[in-house]
C-alpha cells in the first residue's frame, strides 16, 4: 500500500468532506418523525406479542387459570 503525506491526506479528506451532501432543516424534522412514529408503531406491535405468547406458554404450562 503506498503511504500518502498528511498534507496529501489532509486535501484528500476536506475533497471527501465537500463532496457530502448535507439534508435540509425540513428533510431532518421529517425523517425524525417518521423514525419516532415507525418506532411506536413497533414498540406497540412487540408488546402485543409479547403478551400474546406470554399467555399462551402460561395456558400450555398450565400456570393460568
Amino acid at each position: 500500500m503506498a503511504k500518502t503525506s498528511p498534507g496529501e491526506f489532509v486535501r484528500q479528506v476536506r475533497s471527501e468532506y465537500e463532496k457530502v451532501v448535507w439534508p435540509s432543516r425540513r428533510e431532518v424534522i421529517q425523517t425524525t418523525i417518521l423514525v419516532l412514529i415507525m418506532t411506536s408503531i413497533l414498540a406497540v406491535f412487540f408488546l402485543g406479542v409479547d403478551q400474546v405468547l406470554g399467555r399462551a406458554i402460561k395456558f400450555f404450562l398450565g400456570l393460568g387459570a
